[in-house]
This record gives C-alpha cells, structure tokens and sequence, in this order.
C-alpha cells in the first residue's frame, strides 16, 4: 500500500495494475496518515525535498507510524553516506541528520538505505560523464570508485528489506562502483566514442567552487537541485563499504553497460 498525496491518475493506475493500493491522503494530516498506516508492518518514506519536507512533513508520517503502531521505518535516505561527512558540507545531508534525531528517538525500528549516486545520473550528461564534450571530470583520484545504484534497483532492495523483519538500522548498496578511469574506458565500449580523462580539481577546489556559486545564487537556498548542488563533492568524498548486495539474493543488479545503453 502507499500514500499519496500529489501523483498523477496514470501512475496510480499503473500502481494499481501492479497490485499497489493507492490511497489519496493528505500528507500534513496526522490522523487520516495514522488510519493509512494501521495494520501496516513497515512504512517506507519516499519523500523528496528541503526542510519543509524531511524536517518538518516526514516527522509527520514517522508520527503517524508510532500511532499506528508500525513496528519498523525505513526514511528517505536514499543518497551518499552523509553519517561520514561533516555537518556543513552538503546541506541536503545536513536535513536528513536532523530528522535522524527524531527517528532514533521514536518507538520502532529505523533503517536507512544508502545507494551513492542514481545510476541514471550517468546518462545526463554531467561532468563525470560529459557526452558533448566527450570526456570523464573528475575531481581529486581518477581511481576513486563511485558509488551508484539505479532507481529500480534501489526500489527492489528497498521492498525486500520492508519485508525484513531484522533490517538493521544502516544499509548500504551499490548497483556497481565505478572509478572516472574504468568510466572513461567502458563509455567507450558501450559504443559512445572515446572520452578524454580530465583532472578538474582537488576536492579542495571543488567545494571552493561549489561555496562561490552558492553566494552567487542565494535564490538557490529555496531548490532543491540548486545550481550550487554538493552531490559531486558527496560522491568523491565517501563510499559503501562493505556493500549488503547480498543481504537478498533474488534482488538483482543492474550493471554499468546496462545503464550506458539507456542513453541510445
């Protein structure tokens, strides 16, 4: 079952084809969340967004859970490992450590799923993968792996370990883990071209950049993807490690070249 607070009808109806009970609720309402979650045995949060979200609207739902009586909360923290970075270096990290908080304290168990990066990402066309200018940026180590997992293959992991009873509070996954030099030479096999391997910077010089333009755009405090976004310093700061793949073998995962085709 999942609730729904603004979806459109056509993604319900697929919902629903696929055995999904959709139901209409408003997201602020704690008790109408409550009658959504009874006899439910674990809420997953898929929310998506700034403080008035994660800080403020997901404690809602974890409210709601607690009253229901739901023995288990997995949040929405699909993203990078923020548990090993400062406070201060990526502010939409810094949002999902302040409803940490407010989970750890509740009366259930918690579980948090860490994937790195979308794969999708890759086929979008940003400096790690620049398809225009045919080349790999990197910051700092060309041979640092990178975490990414697909937005299906989290969402598969992600619903067995809702079926899971013994989730235990951290998981981390990755569809595969990727260096800027192995990514330069497989976008070649995929039949993309070749691509040129450019050193961009330290991290150092990065989250410079990264400082400068956010006081350029302070409109950007207000987007959640805002021009400034520290998503790529995240990715070459921290990894998965040891990975729980494992943990369900049915799940399987996508691979670098299956992602690489999506872009043809």
């Amino acid at each position: 079952m999942c609730a729904l607070n603004q979806i459109l009808p056509a993604t319900v109806e697929k919902l629903g084809k696929q055995g999904v009970e959709a139901v209409p609720v408003n997201m602020a309402d704690v008790a109408a969340l409550t009658e959504a979650c009874a006899e439910v045995d674990c809420v997953v949060s898929s929310v998506a967004g700034l403080r008035d979200v994660i800080v403020e609207g997901q404690p809602v739902l974890l409210e709601a859970a607690v009253a229901a009586g739901v023995p288990r909360f997995i949040a929405s923290d699909f993203s990078s490992d923020y548990t090993q970075q400062p406070t201060g270096e990526n502010r939409n990290f810094d949002l999902r450590k302040e409803f940490q908080v407010r989970i750890e304290q509740a009366p259930l168990a918690a579980t948090s799923i860490l994937n790195g990066g979308f794969g999708e990402l890759l086929t979008y066309g940003m400096p790690l993968l620049d398809f225009k200018q045919h080349q790999v940026g990197y910051w700092e180590d060309a041979d640092w792996k990178i975490d990414f997992t697909t937005m299906d293959d989290t969402a598969a992991f992600t619903a067995a370990a809702a079926l899971d009873e013994t989730t235990p509070r951290w998981l981390h996954i990755a569809s595969f883990q990727i260096s800027p030099r192995e990514l330069a030479a497989a976008a070649e096999v995929a039949g993309t071209g070749p691509f040129t391997l450019v050193r961009l910077g330290s991290r150092a010089d990065l989250a410079a950049r990264i400082a400068q333009t956010r006081a350029a755009n302070p409109a950007g405090e207000q987007q959640l993807y805002a021009n400034w976004q520290q998503y790529m310093l995240s990715m070459f700061s921290v990894q998965n490690n040891p990975l729980d793949n494992a943990r369900y073998p049915d799940v399987p995962w996508t691979s670098l070249q299956q992602v690489l085709r999506m872009r043809r």
